[in-house]
């Protein structure tokens, strides 16, 4: 009797405990189910937020192909305007830095500064936009010319790596960048003034009524600037100013400037 009562009390826990890793298999496979779940979807918001990033990327790199030529080492460097205005009229120059690299794109002007914020230069909607002047501007001939573009958070493009020159050695070892336009000129601009401003600061200021308020102008930029620079500025000089984002305060912009030291 004992001997029967000791195996049932046997059997009844080996119920027991099959019930019990039955409960924890359920539990298990549904908690991978929900993981798997949660991570095809993660992986699908992932893909979603990087595809306007890799179709741009494509785009401009496709673009750079078709109109810009160049030897091994970068020198003869020139472009295609022609085929340029022919995908897009509103082309206006081609910008350039020897580095960072990336930073070489046509510029465009729109009927207003937010036509390119969300356009590509071949108009595809897209969030790396184009690099684009401001609409105030006339001509590479203005005592300021403005450019815009994004600092993005992924991938690197558009003015991405334009803050590289917060750092006073990276503008000493990379001190100009190139303006080309369609009427065959190129002109270097020499890097005076890098630094975050407020996006409502004078710095954004396009009209001088008197020479003495340009020299107010320029000093107040150098002043602006994470560094100073050895070059010369005066009443007759023409500038260039780049702007974007810094994606830490949406009040805050990060400016690069330059200004014209040749034109050929």
């Amino acid at each position: 009797m004992e001997e029967k009562q000791r195996r049932q009390r046997y059997l009844n826990r080996r119920r027991t405990l099959k019930k019990r890793r039955g409960r924890r298999d359920a539990v298990s496979i549904t908690i991978l189910v929900v993981s798997l779940v949660v991570l095809l979807f993660a992986a699908s918001q992932l893909i979603i937020s990087l595809s306007p990033y890799l179709t741009g990327s494509k785009e401009y790199n496709q673009l750079r192909e078709l109109v810009l030529t160049a030897d091994e080492v970068g020198d003869g460097f020139t472009i295609d305007f022609d085929m340029l205005l022919n995908e897009n009229p509103d082309t206006v120059a081609w910008l350039r830095f020897e580095e960072p690299e990336i930073i070489s794109y046509p510029v465009v002007q729109g009927e207003d500064n937010s036509e390119y914020l969300t356009k590509t230069f071949s108009a595809n909607d897209n969030k790396l936009g184009a690099i684009f002047m401001d609409v105030r501007n006339t001509s590479f001939e203005d005592r300021n010319v403005f450019i815009y573009g994004h600092n993005l958070k992924v991938g690197g493009e558009m003015f991405s790596q334009l803050n590289a020159y917060a750092e006073e050695e990276f503008c000493k070892e990379h001190p100009c960048f190139f303006i080309y336009t369609p009427d065959g000129k190129v002109r270097a601009y020499k890097v005076f003034s890098a630094g975050v401003v407020k996006a409502t600061a004078d710095n954004y200021k396009s009209a001088y009524r008197t020479e003495e308020n340009f020299i107010d102008y320029l000093n107040l930029c150098k002043n602006s600037s994470n560094y100073n620079v050895d070059v010369e500025l005066n009443t007759k000089s023409k500038i260039v100013t780049l702007s974007t984002c810094t994606n830490v305060r949406s009040d805050e912009r990060f400016l690069v400037q330059g200004v014209l030291v040749s034109e050929d």
